[in-house]
């Protein structure tokens, strides 16, 4: 069944994100793994999810718990944007735009179809404030609905000890440029 993890790939992430989860412990201070995984395992549509940005090389981590909700945040941890998830223009309508040299896929696209959201500004910028990443690469970030009308989409990186957000054309894609996601659980 599509959407779904066998018992063993279950398994295999799980020891992976424990794994990742007591390395880097400052990214997550005063959250207990067992209360994850707890939730983790009786949510298995959010593995499968989780199993999508190990696959594409999020490298997904804990960085956060919603009290309201009762929510953990996973953010896409990788030092640099997703290899899996590169060369990617920001969503369908500027994927069809483009007549030629057409990229494999777009950041939205990508995103909904693993069950995560993209990044937004004030994500990305929370992302930073546990380590350096995209110091040599970029990643797309949801874009308001007005620069997006206009034909824009937002991206950031980190650079000379600061978090940028920039404006590209939607349908611009790059080598460097991905996007990191996140995922409630």
């Amino acid at each position: 069944m599509k959407n779904k993890l066998s018992t063993e790939q279950q398994e295999e992430l799980l020891t992976i994100l424990e794994a990742r989860f007591e390395k880097n412990m400052e990214r997550h201070k005063g959250i207990e793994w067992n209360k994850v995984l707890a939730k983790l395992q009786v949510n298995p549509d959010k593995l499968w999810s989780l199993d999508e940005m190990e696959r594409t090389e999020g490298e997904p981590d804990v960085v956060g718990y919603d009290k309201k909700t009762d929510e953990y945040i996973f953010y896409d941890c990788a030092a640099e944007s997703p290899k899996g998830r590169r060369s990617i223009c920001y969503d369908h309508e500027a994927l069809e735009k483009r007549k030629e040299n057409k990229p494999k896929d777009s950041a939205l696209n990508m995103a909904e179809e693993m069950g995560i959201k993209i990044l937004n500004e004030e994500q990305y910028k929370e992302l930073q404030q546990l380590g350096k990443f995209d110091t040599k690469t970029s990643s797309w970030i949801e874009t308001p609905s007005n620069i997006r009308k206009l034909g824009g989409a937002l991206f950031s990186d980190f650079r000379y000890n600061t978090v940028f957000v920039y404006h590209n054309g939607a349908d611009s894609y790059y080598a460097a440029r991905g996007f990191r996601g996140s995922l409630r659980v």
